[in-house]
């Protein structure tokens, strides 16, 4: 189970989902799919990144090894209650995802990447962005602000609107209209390390990206692809903008993942349940396990 503020409730299960919102988000944008997966009886956890929630100042605060510390803690808490669990997030969540496989292979069974930004190459990039690319002092790179895509990253208006409402309700004290260049910054500095990593990740991956994504390119999703180790599930999205937890397609995307998160599960108990038993040798009128 999940609580309002995002800690499990007890222990509903052995398998647990932890899923990870995006750069300037909440919680709140990937709720569709926490509650679906709740309600197949997965232990889900939503933590919220460290620096959101407030002011722009307090995100500004922030570096990209704070966001992965909230990332990581979540882990950890839902590691205590659940022998498997996948990890997803969308966007900036989705790479914090991969860094979190990448360096606790024992504890990050799958990975459900949603809209993963390594770069911007969406259409609603702003003209600058080339420019931005030669700055790597946060000081300098707070001088740029990169508006929020004229659609917020959502195909569908009525959902549009009605998600825009909700990211206010969820505790954010108001939906941002822009990102500030030092956080975009981070998140690029973030986005160097993993890729740093990408051939050690040998875990399952699914990636669901929409094919006119206006912020994070499908080239995203396809470099992934060829360079994660382990097996890739590429789903492109044909009716959706980068916010594809909230979109048009949502139930897709909450089916694709029930879907991969059960065929993780199920092959995981496979495995345990066909494991040899330890075989007993008697060494001296004791018997101990070869």
């Amino acid at each position: 189970m999940q609580s309002s503020d995002g800690k499990p409730e007890g222990k509903s299960g052995r398998v647990g989902v932890l899923l990870i919102h995006g750069l300037c988000g909440s919680p709140s944008e990937i709720r569709f799919v926490a509650n679906g997966l709740m309600r197949s009886g997965y232990t889900v956890l939503c933590p919220q990144l460290a620096g959101h929630g407030g002011s722009e100042a307090d995100l500004m605060a922030t570096t990209w090894q704070d966001w992965y510390a909230s990332a990581e803690k979540g882990l950890e808490e839902l590691s205590a209650t659940c022998d498997t669990v996948i990890v997803g997030g969308l966007s900036t969540g989705a790479v914090l995802s991969l860094m979190l496989a990448a360096r606790h292979p024992d504890k990050v069974h799958a990975v459900a990447l949603y809209s993963p930004t390594l770069w911007l190459s969406g259409r609603q990039i702003p003209w600058y962005l080339p420019l931005f690319r030669l700055i790597d002092s946060k000081r300098l790179a707070n001088l740029f602000r990169f508006p929020v895509p004229m659609h917020v990253g959502i195909k569908d208006r009525r959902i549009r609107d009605f998600i825009q409402g909700a990211m206010a309700a969820g505790g954010a004290k108001s939906v941002p209209s822009a990102t500030p260049g030092g956080a975009v910054l981070e998140r690029r500095r973030l986005a160097k390390e993993v890729m740093k990593d990408l051939g050690a990740i040998t875990q399952p991956v699914l990636i669901l990206h929409a094919r006119e994504d206006d912020y994070a390119g499908l080239d995203n999703a396809a470099y992934l692809q060829r360079e994660l180790a382990g097996p890739v599930d590429l789903v492109v999205l044909e009716d959706s903008y980068h916010m594809v937890t909230v979109d048009r397609q949502r139930h897709v995307v909450l089916d694709r993942t029930a879907a991969f998160v059960s065929r993780i599960a199920g092959s995981i108990a496979e495995s345990i349940r066909t494991r040899p038993a330890p075989q007993l040798h008697v060494i001296g009128g004791q018997a101990a396990a070869a």
